[in-house]
């Protein structure tokens, strides 16, 4: 394998129970034993919302939920795709003619998004076909990125059976843009990309930059040569708090209303109105200085800093709430019943508008957390019950992803 690539470990040396039944399972599914085993998994964001597409660094951790890939290369050019849960259907394609359906998000199409994006990398164009029979135990649409894992397990996949390596770095780049074929980039995301990318234009303006370079909020930053904490006080300085409306932005940055919406706005923000440039500009600088001030305090470990740590969590589900209004009264609910019940922090993550919480909890008080979480939020609901087994869970940092062969 290349440089700081995936690690390839025997399939004695990790859960046996798991990957044999999951052996048995593909067997009488495909009529042959596989040959390697692909893991791949889903990950939270301790802290660090809504910052990464601004140019900031985040603090996400691999947790130990994950996806599970049985793979035996065939001859044939078919890729036969199987899923242990009974809910998701068998899929085939042939590897010469992958069509990707944008408008229906269906579990093999993230599958095919990291077979696509390893194929086009390495300009394959008689790629090995494959027999894949996958386990996965991240819940679905959490904000635990099991789609993101999916894509990652898949470009893994397809790179081992078709004898290609790539270094971790190298191969997460790739992952991270095959994933754009099933349209990622859009919807919400996307528009909060062409909201930030307008603060940052406002601000460039105010400070004598060529604002029409200027697409990150970090683009800013750098080009000014100042810290966060700085930036913090400029947006006090320049920006109001008041939501801005087309108008006034047209005419701080000297343009028509046509050139507003064909220079600066996206597609999904034409009809917007109001802008809260104040807002998402302080959310994104206050996070990413939190983000600094995280990684601070794990490296130098004060007797005092799971509550430092704990402390940064909580202002930064209150900056989602208040500054992005990326939450949701559920979640809202959830964190406050984290932090009764024990959660030193407790914050939002995930893409936003739903997701999940993640909470830092003291491993002596780990069982009585949940017992009384699950008490007090999952058993008032019907159909949150139905949920949480899937739902309610703890983890610790878990491992990258892997390739397990027979020894």
């Amino acid at each position: 394998m290349a440089a700081d690539a995936p690690d390839t470990l025997p399939v004695q040396l990790v859960e046996q129970p798991r990957l044999q039944k999951l052996k048995e399972m593909f067997i009488s599914k495909f009529g042959s034993a596989p040959k390697f085993y692909v893991r791949a998994p889903g990950r939270v964001n301790l802290i660090g919302e809504h910052i990464d597409y601004c140019g900031y660094a985040v603090l996400p951790m691999a947790i130990e939920q994950d996806i599970l890939i049985a793979v035996e290369p065939v001859k044939t050019q078919v890729v036969q795709l199987a899923n242990t849960n009974s809910l998701y259907l068998d899929f085939s394609t042939n590897v010469n003619s992958i069509q990707i359906n944008k408008t229906k998000p269906q579990w093999h199409n993230y599958f095919q998004c990291g077979l696509k994006g390893i194929q086009e990398h390495f300009g394959l164009n008689n790629p090995t076909g494959m027999n894949c029979l996958l386990d996965g135990t991240i819940p679905p649409s959490s904000g635990l990125s099991s789609s993101s894992a999916l894509v990652c397990c898949a470009g893994l996949v397809t790179l081992r059976a078709n004898g290609k390596t790539l270094s971790k770095v190298e191969l997460a780049e790739i992952c991270a843009k095959s994933e754009r074929y099933i349209g990622t980039e859009g919807g919400g995301m996307d528009q909060s990309i062409s909201f930030l990318a307008e603060e940052g234009t406002l601000l460039s303006k105010s400070k004598g930059l060529d604002w029409k370079r200027m697409l990150r909020l970090h683009d800013v930053q750098t080009k000014l040569g100042v810290s966060l904490e700085e930036m913090l006080t400029i947006i006090e300085e320049v920006l109001h708090p008041e939501p801005y409306s087309t108008e006034e932005i047209c005419k701080c940055l000297g343009i028509s209303l046509e050139e507003l919406r064909s220079q600066i706005l996206s597609q999904n923000t034409q009809d917007v109105s109001i802008f809260k440039l104040y807002q998402r500009a302080k959310h994104v600088y206050s996070e990413a200085a939190r983000v600094l001030e995280f990684k601070k305090i794990c490296n130098e470990a004060p007797a005092n800093a799971l509550q430092l740590l704990g402390e940064l969590m909580n202002q930064s589900y209150i900056s989602c709430k208040e500054m992005y209004e990326c939450s949701c009264p559920e979640l809202d609910r959830l964190v406050d019943i984290c932090l009764q019940f024990g959660a030193i922090g407790s914050r939002l993550t995930g893409a936003g508008w739903g997701g999940c919480t993640v909470s830092m909890v003291p491993t002596d008080k780990l069982n009585t957390f949940l017992k009384n979480v699950k008490k007090a939020y999952y058993q008032t609901d019907v159909q949150k019950l139905a949920l949480e087994n899937n739902s309610l869970f703890a983890t610790k940092p878990g491992r990258g992803a892997l390739v397990f062969v027979e020894a």
